[in-house]
């Protein structure tokens, strides 16, 4: 049931994904307001969810956090379409992230306590593809849309509210288990959270400084979007594109899972890296619409390759009433690195060139493959 309300959330928010650049410098944002603001989405998102993490492990509950999360991602769609006023729209898009915030570790604190640390990567992967297929989607809902009103934008942001309140709908038939077991108890500060590396596993603190590192590297897709239509692609070609990479990491994340379990998560990450770099390398050389497409097949195969198995590892490495916690550590710092990659990129877009926003990450991608090559990390460190 947690999956499918990811699938309704996802078909929402990919509606607008794809389009949300074009739609932001339709209205007047520039390149490097547009890196900006999802620098500062990203960040709120990461944020927030040290600290509900860890309040959702401190007060032992999931669910509050769970709906309260994607109620807030879904309120915030009609408001976009509403008003384009820059505050309006930077106050709806930190609104959506700051909603991820609150429910992303609780939600996978769920996942999490439903299987067995050997079944890790499978149980992450399928919800994983259900995610993804709800970001197949979207897209297609957007492609089917724009080829009847081109240019409407506005509008969209209204449509998709109808999806993103029925996976709201569906937090309601979810219910917080009884014996859920409560590690920490009293109060918090907002950062309080930060104090779990200090009872962290020794693993744990070989993996996430490379996790955060990763992130300093990984911009906001955005750019990926912005290059093709930089490089001649129309919006139909845009969406189409990126419905393919949402279909290839859909059909993918659950095989990539099974394979983290049976042969390892560490080395299913490192193929997700290397193909993330290459991606990044050749991304702003293209120009064929067949070239971007099987640029972001490879980009499929990296997404299915690292998203849930990263989270998956962590989970792996923490105790059973701490992986909401752990979770929000590594996602809260990542999230920082990552708002941090976004506003760079768009400064080197605006400053040095569009090529800059991908090389630099490519070549430190592939720096990071070598530590995690030398690095000996388990899979599981029983603590």
């Amino acid at each position: 049931m947690v999956s499918l309300v990811s699938l309704f959330t996802d078909i929402s928010s990919e509606m607008l994904y794809p389009i949300m650049p074009i739609y932001l410098k339709s209205i007047g944002f520039s390149v490097g307001l547009i890196g900006l603001l999802e620098g500062f989405a990203l960040f709120t998102a990461g944020a927030s969810k040290g600290y509900f993490g860890k309040l959702s492990d401190t007060t032992g509950k999931r669910m509050p956090f769970v709906r309260l999360g994607y109620f807030l991602s879904a309120i915030s769609k009609p408001i976009m379409g509403l008003f384009i006023y820059p505050l309006w729209i930077f106050f709806a898009r930190i609104s959506d992230r700051l909603g991820k915030g609150i429910r992303s570790s609780a939600r996978d604190a769920i996942l999490s306590s439903e299987t067995t640390p050997a079944n890790k990567g499978k149980v992450f992967g399928f919800h994983q593809s259900f995610d993804t297929i709800g970001a197949a989607i979207g897209p297609v809902c957007a492609l089917i849309y724009l080829y009847f009103f081109p240019g409407s934008y506005r509008t969209m942001f209204l449509l998709a509210f109808i999806p993103a309140m029925a996976g709201v709908f569906f937090t309601f038939l979810v219910k917080d288990k009884k014996n859920t077991k409560v590690a920490v108890k009293g109060k918090q500060g907002f950062f309080g959270f930060l104090k779990y590396w200090q009872v962290a596993s020794s693993d744990y603190k070989k993996l996430v400084p490379a996790l955060i590192f990763f992130a300093l590297l990984n911009s906001s897709d955005t750019f990926l979007l912005l290059m093709m239509k930089n490089q001649g692609l129309s919006d139909t070609q845009l969406v189409l594109v990126y419905t393919f990479y949402n279909i290839i990491f859909a059909a993918l994340a659950y095989p990539a899972g099974y394979l983290g379990d049976r042969f390892g998560l560490k080395w299913t990450f490192i193929i997700g890296c290397i193909l993330f770099a290459i991606v990044y390398i050749l991304f702003p050389f293209t120009y064929s619409i067949w070239i971007f497409g099987l640029l972001f097949l490879a980009y499929g195969m990296y997404a299915a390759a690292t998203d849930g198995i990263a989270r998956a590892w962590i989970t792996n490495l923490s105790k059973e009433g701490q992986t909401a916690t752990a979770l929000g550590f590594y996602t809260s710092l990542a999230s920082i690195g990552t708002m941090l990659a976004s506003i760079i990129g768009g400064v080197l877009w605006d400053a040095v060139g569009p090529k800059a926003t991908f090389l630099l990450p490519g070549i430190g991608t592939l720096v990071l493959v070598v530590y995690l090559l030398f690095v000996k990390i388990k899979n599981v460190t029983m603590v």
